[in-house]
């Protein structure tokens, strides 16, 4: 009997022996797995605050850019608008085109070979190179006429603008090796029209070319700051 008992007791004691071994084993392994997702978190800190710094730089960069447009081309005898937002330049078709045609007039090449160096000293040779990623020539139409005869007409006007400053008459071969890189034409038919000083619908205005760039990854740097500030 008497052994039985004590039999009874030592297993008591291994079972009380087991238990806490195995609870401090559990404690450790916890301890390991918030010590990680601490280290995790302090990593994923460090991530976000070095995406801001990139996505300031950034967005320094257009902000300088805007300005140094601004300043170059406001108010000069071009005749040619800046979009203060976006750095876009607009000018009116006019100033290249007859109505409804998409060959350049006499006139417009004299206009290209003054705006065009002075638009690509500061997108390219003023620091600024490394950060654009495309420099786009893009038309756009009233809305006489349909959708796709002016998406035509759009492109085409466009692409002659982009024809002449790559081709053989521009007097600048040197910027051309330089802007090839980066350029890309579209056309936009009527899809982004102006409206006029009252907010009406402005056929005169709405004819027009832009010149625009964009950064290097500049739209998911956008998106990523969005992110980051709802966060």
């Amino acid at each position: 009997m008497i052994n039985k008992y004590q039999r009874l007791f030592k297993n008591e004691q291994g079972e009380n022996h087991f238990w806490p071994s195995f609870t401090d084993l559990l404690t450790t392994i916890l301890l390991c797995f918030v010590l990680i997702f601490i280290c995790m978190m302090v990593i994923k800190s460090l991530q976000i605050e070095e995406m801001k710094r990139t996505i300031d730089q950034i967005m320094g960069v257009r902000a300088k850019l805007v300005n140094d447009l601004n300043e170059e081309f406001s108010g000069s005898d071009l005749g040619i608008e800046v979009d203060e937002k976006t750095g876009a330049i607009i000018f009116s078709t006019e100033i290249l085109f007859e109505y409804d045609d998409a060959q350049l007039k006499e006139d417009s090449f004299q206009f290209l070979d003054e705006f065009v160096p002075k638009y690509l000293d500061i997108l390219l040779e003023s620091g600024y190179e490394d950060y654009v990623s495309e420099i786009i020539i893009e038309g756009h139409a009233d809305r006489t006429d349909t959708y796709l005869y002016n998406l035509q007409l759009s492109q085409e006007r466009a692409y002659s603008v982009a024809a002449y400053i790559l081709g053989d008459q521009f007097p600048y071969n040197n910027i051309q090796d330089h802007l090839q890189d980066k350029l890309t034409v579209n056309g936009k038919s009527f899809t982004d029209v102006r409206t006029d000083e009252n907010g009406e619908y402005s056929a005169e205005a709405s004819r027009r070319v832009e010149f625009k760039f964009r950064l290097k990854d500049e739209e998911i740097l956008e998106k990523t700051r969005e992110l980051l500030q709802g966060g």
